[in-house]
């Protein structure tokens, strides 16, 4: 990861945003600002094979209604189906902090969503949208499907 060469150069000068103060995390072009304790996204998509998308959204609601009695930092978690593809899904998930993706990735509902999900599915991976500590992306990478980090580069959060 390399963040841009000199960012300076592309930023232009701004008046002051009234609206920081709702900000979790301030705008800043120093990615050094992200890490384990700011939010990030996670999306994870799945091709469910042909036959298998009713018995797929069974598992996905039981998941769901878990996750969400159970993780208080899952700040947004759905379960989103293409337009063009009516076996490919996506979880789209908001998480608080480091924290919380260990608490994910600890709960025992999704050890067992994921052994039943094999059973229907063809493919699953998953893509982080943020910035996480080394120890927590060690982690996500030692799962046993494709991850991909997108580290952040610039930006702000009101996710609290």
């Amino acid at each position: 990861y390399r963040p841009l060469a000199p960012i300076e150069s592309h930023i232009q000068a701004r008046p002051p945003n009234t609206m920081s103060a709702s900000l979790s995390v301030p705008h800043t072009n120093d990615p050094a600002a992200f890490g384990a304790s700011t939010p990030f996204i996670l999306i994870a998509r799945v091709q469910v094979k042909p036959g298998k998308v009713k018995e797929y959204l069974a598992i996905a609601d039981e998941t769901d209604l878990s996750v969400q009695d159970s993780e208080p930092g899952m700040l947004h978690h759905t379960f989103d189906v293409s337009e063009t593809d009516d076996h490919a899904y996506a979880w789209s998930e908001v998480y608080q902090n480091d924290a919380a993706l260990e608490a994910h990735l600890s709960n025992p509902v999704v050890g067992a969503y994921l052994q039943k999900h094999a059973a229907v599915c063809e493919s699953f991976s998953v893509e982080v949208y943020g910035t996480l500590s080394d120890k927590t992306a060690e982690a996500a990478r030692a799962l046993p499907f494709p991850v991909k980090i997108w580290k952040t580069a610039l930006g702000y959060s009101r996710v609290k």
